[in-house]
């Protein structure tokens, strides 16, 4: 196993006068956690970038999950980031998300697209899990759209554009829920997968109609 710095691998994929958007890698958290003085990539942009500093968690604009790597959109001034906020909660502007995730199983060969709407609920304190429904209040719904890209060993490599504002653990959570955990995501029933933890990625944001791609992993 590396005992490479995750830190080292943070770069910034695009710069514009108002945001900038860095790559994650897998394997870090997102904001700093309380009590611990482990890399994250709030702690990277208060080093590498000090005049976001004053800005609440550094100027980001939303989050991704430990394992899961690709573009973080960080905002450069706190009205950029609270412009771009409401852009993801759906109160307000567009940006596009799109993720490459890996899933177990293979999907009949004549469908190669596909949709779903569903409820995103978090199941009692203390669970790492959420619950996933066809119905739902409004406040709970996540949509995505998906295609194949291609297939490997019984895994199916997809493109899956999240559609309005996302929700928790949704592409996690929903594809389980459709009988394809991501490979690796042992919280939702798939087998663990030591070579590549858990196989999902930010590959694509569009801001302010500028689309930034991060390249994707080995996995991919």
């Amino acid at each position: 196993m590396s005992t490479q710095d995750p830190a080292a691998a943070i770069s910034i994929l695009h710069e514009h006068a108002s945001w900038l958007v860095v790559a994650k890698p897998a394997g870090m958290h997102t904001i700093a956690q309380q009590g611990s003085d482990g890399p994250s990539v709030e702690a990277w942009l208060a080093a590498a970038r000090p005049e976001l500093a004053e800005l609440d968690e550094c100027g980001l604009v939303h989050r991704l999950d430990f394992d899961t790597s690709g573009c973080l959109i960080v905002a450069k001034d706190a009205d950029s980031r609270e412009r771009l906020r409401d852009a993801f909660s759906g109160r307000g502007g567009d940006v596009r998300k799109v993720y490459l995730a890996r899933v177990e199983g293979l999907y009949d060969n004549r469908v190669m697209a596909g949709a779903f709407t569903l409820s995103f609920t978090s199941r009692h304190k203390g669970s790492a899990k959420v619950s996933v429904h066809t119905r739902g209040e409004a406040e709970t719904i996540g949509r995505c759209r998906w295609r194949v890209r291609s297939v490997r060993e019984r895994t199916t490599l997809l493109e899956v554009e999240l559609l309005g504002p996302g929700r928790r653990h949704q592409i996690r959570a929903g594809f389980a829920y459709e009988g394809h955990a991501l490979v690796g995501d042992t919280l939702y029933g798939a087998a663990e997968s030591p070579e590549t933890g858990i196989c999902l990625h930010a590959w694509r944001v569009e801001v302010d109609g500028t689309p930034v791609e991060c390249p994707p992993p080995a996995w991919a």
